[in-house]
């Protein structure tokens, strides 16, 4: 869509709902309501996604074969609990962009984050240092420090934070390539988040990937708020491994379960150290119970334990709806509409308002982040007064994900015209 056509009119937005090819799946899902029974505008989608229709039915029927089997529901169910996450892996794969053999969902995010290090970080005496963009998500600088912690190293002399300039508010692949150039045989790993939380900066992996492994790096990558908005080809960019969440743009339903992505390179390398666990033995012989391990060949060769089947229920469900709709379909119209939002909050022309996100498509998903000059919490607590639930983050900055599935460019028409008035 190009921007010139835009227009900061309600009568503008509702026309293009109309001609949103994706326009009937928001009935698909529940949107959350106002005292009065009206429908918030859900813009936090960033944070915990909206719940499909069909999640409780999906679980229902998992509880229902639970009543019904007991113990024999592991391969009696009508969907067999002991192989359920395959039935998760195809459409997983589409979405993150890889061979179904190279993903598994299990566990959480950070669990397998750790997971992935205790196999892809290996530091020598010489090449042990690791590198983060400077914000990244707590979660993630924790897992590292504790990592490095863990084989005795000092965080404070073993982490590289790949910086925004002095002024700015984004990194520059320059700057991580200049970190490379003068720490790379001292570097063991980068692990950067595909999208960062704050600024919604999307990174560009394939370039990334290239420049950690002409260092000789290991080169792994958080996708918690990538996955389901952006398309990171993770196959194809060479990654060695990477990692999410499905509770955001996934709408998994809050705590679900993650993902782990294995490029199939390392599929059958059994000198990779793991945290072994039952379920990522052979299939044929797992409940011979007196083996040895022998690794799954794949992602399914880090799983530790037996699916929870519940959570997995709830993550079909959601999958379902991404299948219909079509994952290119979802990113296309991510983009028109994440557009048409920042073409409103550009048209205030309120000098208090700055939008830290790249303005290139391609450098973001569908996450907006608002740096409002001398704000603070209340103004994120007045727009929720007015309807609006958006996501704050300190200092100054109010962060909305209009997610292409449930969210209409009626949603984004309304957001802006509410801030607008809390501004005043």
């Amino acid at each position: 869509m190009n921007t010139t056509q835009y227009k900061a009119t309600l009568a503008y937005a509702l026309e293009q709902d109309k001609q949103d090819l994706l326009r009937r799946f928001r009935k698909k899902f529940h949107i959350p309501k106002d005292v009065n029974g009206k429908e918030l505008v859900y813009l936090c989608g960033n944070s915990l996604g909206l719940q499909p229709k069909k999640t409780q039915s999906y679980i229902q029927e998992e509880l229902n074969e639970w009543a019904n089997l007991g113990v024999e529901g592991h391969t009696e169910a009508k969907h067999p609990w002991m192989p359920y996450h395959e039935l998760l892996s195809k459409s997983m794969a589409k979405i993150v962009g890889a061979k179904p053999s190279e993903v598994v969902v299990m566990n959480t995010l950070t669990t397998n984050l750790h997971l992935a290090m205790v196999s892809f970080y290996q530091p020598t005496t010489t090449k042990y240092k690791i590198v983060i963009e400077s914000d990244a998500f707590p979660s993630d600088k924790y897992a590292v420090e504790s990592q490095l912690k863990f084989h005795n190293l000092n965080p404070k002399k073993s982490l590289i934070f790949w910086k925004p300039r002095q002024g700015e508010d984004l990194c520059r692949l320059e700057d991580l390539e200049t970190i490379l150039e003068e720490h790379g045989n001292s570097i063991a790993l980068l692990l950067i988040g595909t999208t960062n939380y704050y600024t919604g900066q999307s990174f560009p992996i394939q370039k990334i990937t290239e420049l950690g492994h002409k260092h000789d790096c290991i080169v792994g990558f958080d996708l918690a708020h990538g996955v389901g908005n952006i398309q990171p080809n993770l196959h194809e960019s060479g990654a060695d491994f990477a990692v999410w969440c499905t509770y955001k743009y996934l709408n998994s339903g809050p705590g679900s379960l993650g993902g782990l992505f294995v490029h199939e390179k390392h599929a059958n390398n059994t000198n990779l150290n793991r945290f072994a666990g039952w379920w990522g033995h052979n299939k044929k012989t797992r409940f011979n119970m007196r083996q040895e391990f022998d690794a799954i060949p794949g992602a399914e060769g880090w799983q530790l334990s037996n699916p929870p089947i519940l959570s997995m229920a709830a993550i079909r469900a959601s999958l379902a709806v991404f299948e219909e709709a079509g994952f290119e379909n979802v990113i296309e119209k991510s983009k028109k509409l994440t557009g048409y939002l920042e073409f409103l909050l550009q048209n205030l022309q309120d000098s208090r308002i700055k939008i830290i996100t790249p303005t290139n498509p391609k450098e973001r998903g569908c996450q907006l982040s608002i740096a409002v000059k001398n704000a603070d919490k209340s103004l994120h607590t007045k727009l929720i007064k007015t309807g609006v639930i958006s996501d704050w983050r300190e200092p100054d900055v109010i962060r909305v994900a209009p997610a292409p599935l449930y969210n209409s460019f009626e949603d984004a028409f309304l957001m802006v015209e509410r801030l607008k008035e809390c501004l005043q």
